[in-house]
């Protein structure tokens, strides 16, 4: 499949963050399969996640098409780019048409990268998972690759301005390794494994990762039970 858009894109991508000086780090990259169909899964926590977790399979020489609501397909600049990336647009109101794109997908040996939460966690904690990764795994008999994002809140998130000019951002990506989807297992319980590796590999990350809040005004960024003042999900649920 020719990529005539997604390689530049991913070129701009890294040249950004080149610029801005972000301290991305990467482990676990070796595994993603390097041929093959799979399902990348991923925590959310920002509207560039799927930038971060599609540079994890770079050094796999692999790219990933992820499935995305289908408003960022019609956005005037946004929308010519994830069509010409082969991003999978999702209607939420007719999901088949989303499903069965993403099936041919990991059919014909691409990856195709899931957020399983569906929407941003705005706590930064994870949130339930949908079982619809677990479901296509199953159904084309490839494995999902779970990985956890942490950092990129800081950049870009739900609630809050986009912060480009701030360098030396770290940014840290921690990749699993593949959890196996048996057809003949139950798809609840596959995602429950599935959570429960993400969740270890976002404990990972965070601990990891290098920087704390310089002060109370810059704890946002930080889920409560970890000491800072990012919303609780109790506290997210009320507001609503």
């Amino acid at each position: 499949m020719a990529d005539l858009v997604y390689r530049p894109v991913v070129g701009a991508a890294l040249g950004l963050f080149k610029a801005l000086d972000l301290k991305i780090d990467c482990q676990g990259a070796e595994n993603i399969p390097r041929s093959g169909g799979a399902v990348l899964v991923s925590n959310h926590i920002s509207y560039l996640d799927f930038i971060f977790a599609g540079l994890a399979a770079l050094p796999q020489k692999r790219l990933v098409r992820f499935m995305a609501k289908e408003s960022v397909f019609r956005h005037r600049i946004s929308g010519p780019l994830m069509r010409g990336m082969k991003h999978i647009p999702v209607d939420r109101k007719q999901g088949e048409a989303a499903y069965k794109h993403a099936l041919e997908s990991l059919r014909s040996g691409e990856i195709v990268g899931v957020f399983p939460e569906a929407t941003i966690s705005e706590s930064f904690t994870l949130k339930s998972f949908k079982s619809g990764a677990a479901r296509l795994a199953q159904e084309a008999g490839v494995p999902l690759v779970p990985v956890a994002l942490w950092g990129t809140q800081r950049l870009w998130t739900k609630g809050r301005p986009r912060n480009f000019r701030r360098s030396h951002i770290p940014v840290t990506i921690r990749v699993g390794e593949p959890v196996e989807a048996p057809a003949d297992q139950y798809a609840g319980a596959i995602t429950r494994r599935l959570r429960e590796r993400v969740q270890g590999l976002l404990e990972d990350a965070q601990a990891a990762y290098p920087q704390r809040p310089a002060g109370p005004a810059d704890s946002w960024w930080l889920p409560a039970h970890l000491g800072g003042t990012a919303p609780t999900v109790e506290e997210l649920r009320e507001s609503r």
